[in-house]
Formats: C-alpha cells, sequence, structure tokens
C-alpha cells in the first residue's frame, strides 16, 4: 500500500500547487513526478531519464495529430466554415426541432474542433439563435455542451482517446468505430433529455440570458461569405472518412483471410491519423482557402495562430505523461497489480473508477487519463481485455463531475450567467451523466465484441 500512498500524497501536492498557489499546470505536474520519484526510492541516476522518457514518448505520437487537429479546426472555422454548417443543419430542422440542430451542428463540429475551441465557436451562434427563436439560451446550451464533451471524451484526434490509445496501444480506428458506437446514445441521452430533468432541477437557471463577452472577437459571417454546407462538412470530417476506410478495409482483410497487398498498405498508411489528418490539412488550405481566392499567406496565418493556441497544452499533456512514466517506473502500476491480482473486477470498470477518481482529484480530464493508463497497463498484462473498449473506458471516466478544478467548469458558468449551484447541477451533473451512461455502453458493447 505504500506506493499507492505516495501517489495519493503526490495528488494531494499538485491539487495543492494548482489550486492554492496558482502554479503552472505543466510545471506542477514536473516538480511532484520529482517528488514522487524521490518518494517511491527510485535511484538518482534514472530519475531524470524517466521524466524525459515519459515526455518523449507521450508527446512524440501525438503532437502531429495535434498540431494537425488544430490547424483543421482553426482554417475550417476562420473560413465560416464551422458556422455553414451550423447554420444550415438549423435552417434544415426548423424551429420545432432546433435543439436537434443544435445538437448534430455540435457534434459534427466538435469532432474536427478541439472543446475549448469549439464552445467559442458555437456560443454566439447559439446566442444568435435562442435570441431570433425567444427560447432558453441553456436549452440549446446544454445539448451544445454535451456534443462537444461527448466527442472530447470518445472520439479521436482529441487529445483524451487519442493519448490513451497510444499508451495501451490500441488500434484507433477501432477506437473510433467504437466511439461513435458509444458517442451517439450517450449522446441523445446526456442532451436533450437531460435537459428536460435540468429544466426541472434548477428552473430560474434557464431564465437567464448569460453574457459572451468573455468570449472576444468572434467573426461572423453572413451566410453567401462562406464555402458551401457540402465543402465544410467534407473539410470538417475528411479525417475521421479516411481513417474510418482504413478501419473498415482492415477489418474486411480480417474477416476475409485476405493477405497485404501494396494496395492495402497505402490504404492504412493513409488511415494512419497523422497522414489523414496531414492529407486533411492540405485539403482545408484549398477548400477553405485558395478555392475561396483567400492568400495562402493569410490561411497559413490562422495555421500559426491556431499551434500557439495549443503549445501549452501540449506541455501539459506531456507534463501527465512524466507522471504516468514515473508511476511506473516507480512500480506504483505493479503495486496496484497485485491488489487487484485475485479480483474479479472487470479491467475496463477498473479503468474507469481509477480515472473517475483522478479526474475528480486532479481536474484536467486528459491528465487524469494518463495518469490511470500507467496504473493500469500492468493489470492489462495477460489480460485479454478489448483495448479499444479499455481507451473509451478511460475516456469516459475521465469527463466524470467537472468542478472547480477544471476550467470548463468556469467557462459554462460564466458563457450562461449562472450561479455555482445551478452550474453544479447543469454542468457537473451534464459531465458525469456523460461518463456514467458512456461506461454503460461500453459495458454492453464488451458483452459482443
Amino acid at each position: 500500500m505504500f506506493p499507492l500512498l505516495i501517489v495519493a500524497l503526490g495528488v494531494l501536492v499538485l491539487l495543492i500547487l494548482i489550486m492554492k498557489l496558482n502554479l503552472n499546470t505543466f510545471i506542477s505536474l514536473v516538480v511532484v513526478s520529482f517528488l514522487v520519484a524521490l518518494a517511491l526510492g527510485m535511484p538518482l541516476g534514472e530519475i531524470v531519464s524517466s521524466i524525459e522518457e515519459g515526455m518523449g514518448g507521450t508527446l512524440g505520437s501525438i503532437a502531429l495529430i495535434f498540431g494537425f487537429g488544430a490547424i483543421l479546426g482553426k482554417l475550417v472555422s476562420d473560413a465560416g466554415g464551422a458556422q455553414r454548417i451550423a447554420m444550415t443543419l438549423i435552417n434544415r430542422f426548423g424551429e420545432k426541432h432546433i435543439q436537434w440542430a443544435v445538437v448534430i451542428a455540435s457534434f459534427i463540429i466538435g469532432i474536427a474542433l478541439f472543446f475549448e475551441v469549439g464552445l467559442v465557436l458555437l456560443i454566439p451562434i447559439v446566442y444568435q439563435i435562442a435570441k431570433q427563436l425567444k427560447v432558453s439560451i441553456l436549452y440549446l446550451g446544454i445539448s451544445m455542451a454535451a456534443a462537444l464533451s461527448v466527442t472530447h471524451g470518445f472520439l479521436p484526434p482529441h487529445p483524451g482517446p487519442t493519448v490513451i490509445a497510444q499508451q495501451y496501444e490500441a488500434n484507433i480506428g477501432m477506437v473510433l468505430v467504437y466511439g461513435f458506437i458509444i458517442a451517439v446514445p450517450t449522446l441523445v441521452i446526456a442532451g436533450p433529455l437531460f435537459t428536460k430533468l435540468a429544466k426541472k432541477l434548477v428552473p430560474e437557471a434557464f431564465e437567464k440570458t448569460g453574457s459572451i463577452d468573455s468570449v472576444g472577437e468572434v467573426k461572423e459571417f453572413e451566410i453567401e461569405e462562406t464555402p458551401p454546407f457540402s465543402t465544410s462538412i467534407l473539410t470538417a470530417l475528411f479525417p475521421v472518412i479516411l481513417m474510418a476506410i482504413s478501419t473498415i478495409i482492415q477489418l474486411l482483410q480480417d474477416i476475409g483471410g485476405v493477405g497485404s497487398s501494396v494496395l492495402f498498405d497505402v490504404i492504412h498508411l493513409i488511415g494512419e491519423p497523422t497522414t489523414a489528418l496531414l492529407i486533411s490539412v492540405l485539403l482545408a488550405v484549398y477548400t477553405m482557402g485558395i478555392a475561396r481566392q483567400i492568400p495562402v499567406k493569410q490561411v497559413m496565418a490562422s495555421a500559426e495562430e491556431s499551434i500557439r493556441s495549443i503549445g501549452m497544452m501540449l506541455l501539459i499533456i506531456g507534463g501527465g505523461g512524466v507522471f504516468k512514466q514515473v508511476l511506473i517506473d516507480g512500480g506504483v502500476g505493479d503495486a496496484v497489480a497485485n491488489i487487484f491480482t485475485d479480483s474479479s473486477m472487470s479491467p475496463i470498470l477498473l479503468a474507469w473508477i481509477i480515472a473517475a477518481i483522478l479526474r475528480i482529484s486532479l481536474g484536467s480530464a486528459t491528465v487524469a487519463a494518463l495518469t490511470t493508463a500507467g496504473l493500469v497497463i500492468p493489470l492489462m498484462q495477460g489480460s485479454d481485455v478489448n483495448l479499444a473498449l479499455m481507451v473509451l473506458a478511460t475516456g469516459a471516466g475521465s469527463v466524470i463531475a467537472s468542478h472547480v478544478n477544471d476550467a470548463g467548469f468556469w467557462m459554462f458558468k460564466e458563457f450562461f450567467g449562472l450561479t455555482m449551484k445551478e452550474t453544479f447541477s447543469t454542468w457537473t451533473l451534464l459531465e458525469t451523466v456523460i461518463s456514467v451512461v458512456g461506461l454503460g455502453f461500453i459495458m454492453l458493447l464488451s458483452l459482443f465484441v
């Protein structure tokens, strides 16, 4: 139990550094990693190499994915493509089904954009819709946030599932396929259905008008200034399409017993996340820029801005990888494995529980997921557990119960003008519903795959 006590104290120190002393999350993670390594009795000569291995091993395979993903999202956003997707779906669905239009638009946009970017982009659009139709901003906002959160937790190329898939050595294509199967019903429950419950819990919150002053300057387009709907949605979803095609071909190969060939190798190369996103970025440069007579220099300015915005996030993810590696090299994973050696608990459920505890403690879903990986990887040795479902279970646990130590909590509170109680009753409960319902569907799916 001693290694686990060290981890608990390390998490406590991490919380103090971040929440009480307001120290940067990346710096806090590295400091705590050093302290935990020393406390676990790691040889002094191995501590730095373990930290460097954790940083390099984590960022080595995902930095390109995050970089290209950020560029793609920014190009689609700055060209007005995201606004075109949202407004077209809203016009097609009409006033009666406006909530479902917001759900679908947010889901599509959420696949291409990081959570915070999608929230900042969609908030002004949802405000305008609510104002025109004279409906509650929160009535539409909960469904919007649910869609963004579900994609963030379950679907590559978002940070959580992408990083965890890499750590577990899971097939990212299968994570994407299973992620869609789980995300859709989870979104239906956590979006429109949960909104009805929230309205009964805190009816006064649905009377608030909120404030978008904190969003800053968000460019709004006249609809005729934006790219066509078909072009916008194809560009936003292109990496998902390429990865899905590669995964389907691989499944058909396995089922039919078809061997490898140059054609199949090319298809699988294109379906790799890095390749798929690079091709998608090049497509976006053309569809969102060159084809609309926008100078390449201006398009590249958007790309550079997007990279600057994710710099600190990459360091924080790397810091989470450092902490994870120290836990593995310090023997914490083995200690956890020993505790659960004779346990009949499903590794999927165990991954969810550990991720949920760390998420509530640390606030960051990505850091919680990475730390969980360090604890449960030893438990998976010799197990026939489905790795893609392990990724999704960890992702589900890592989004639970967002509260005051999570930036998303404060963003939601300020955007919708809510009190603390109202934010807990809407946003925190929403994230918990997504986590628990997602786990339920993962456990159900595990019976068939």
